[in-house]
């Protein structure tokens, strides 16, 4: 008999909820009328729909430097200050449901910033270039901060000056122990390193619990966004912990009925993977399996 576990800790985390809350919340007091959202509220397309089918319109930058007195969302992954002065000089009433850890990190690296700009030393962050929270968090540093990805970019440095480095919320911790310890070992002595372990307890304390819950059935399927960065560091996590792990973002991708022989399927996702979606997933495995 074929059993379908969700996992329990999978799903929004503080910083989703607050957000999606804050534009039901102004959605419901608006009666109809349109609330705008500054980027995908969450990295979840099908999430994103159902917002929109609601009034919730997404713009880009472009888009929002051109709105005059309107009401805007900024989502939890936050924005750099430019985005706070435009929207003062375009009358523009902000919504605001930066997380509260991304804004604690916001306000972190900005003093620094003013702590240490004039001693030439470099601001480092480990993180996704280009994702909307590692732009809010480089705006703290009037644009000088160097973004990290893999070990590889830290060619990018000069380890003749100091560095303090910093993470983006949803990063690996593994990855982020790495480039401390490469940084560690790439530095003269006597040079200036300080890191700043600042992922997101939320993020880090499901890592232990997805490998575990992987790792204790037949097939997984890891449910996320494309766009997610969050749900690329749990997924490969999760494959390494089970070889048998399928990323998917949505049911309809489910197709083919599971092999002879495999009787434990797990539905596990990300930090933006509504809880709604992943039991969508296992009722699609149900009914592809021919069960009730």
């Amino acid at each position: 008999m074929l059993h379908i576990e969700i996992d329990k800790d999978s799903g929004f985390c503080f910083g989703v909820v607050n957000a999606i809350e804050s534009a039901e919340k102004e959605l419901d007091a608006a009666g109809g009328d349109i609330l705008y959202c500054l980027g995908d509220i969450v990295h979840n397309s099908l999430e994103v729909e159902c917002l929109k089918n609601k009034g919730l319109l997404t713009v880009n930058h472009g888009q929002f430097n051109q709105l005059h007195g309107q009401k805007v969302l900024l989502r939890a992954h936050g924005e750099p200050p430019e985005t706070y002065r435009r929207a003062k000089a375009n009358h523009i009433e902000i919504i605001d449901a930066t997380c509260p850890v991304v804004l604690k990190l916001q306000r972190k690296i900005h003093a620094c910033y003013e702590r240490t700009h004039a001693q030439n030393i470099q601001i480092v962050i480990y993180g996704k270039q280009g994702h909307a929270e590692v732009n809010g968090l480089v705006g703290q540093t009037s644009g000088t901060a160097i973004v990290i990805e893999k070990r590889e970019d830290l060619d990018l440095l000069d380890f003749t000056k100091g560095i303090c480095l910093f993470s983006q919320t949803t990063m690996s911790l593994d990855g982020f122990r790495e480039i401390v310890a490469e940084i560690s070992r790439r530095k003269p002595n006597g040079v200036l390193f300080e890191s700043y372990d600042t992922i997101c307890q939320q993020v880090a304390n499901r890592l232990p619990g997805i490998k575990k819950f992987a790792s204790r059935h037949d097939r997984v399927y890891f449910v996320a966004g494309e766009k997610s960065s969050n749900g690329k560091m749990l997924y490969q996590e999760c494959l390494k912990a089970n070889p048998h792990t399928v990323f998917i973002s949505g049911p309809g991708q489910i197709t083919e009925p599971l092999p002879a022989g495999i009787l434990h399927v797990g539905v596990c996702g990300a930090t933006s993977t509504p809880k709604w979606l992943m039991e969508e997933v296992a009722a699609q495995i149900r009914k592809i399996n021919g069960c009730r």
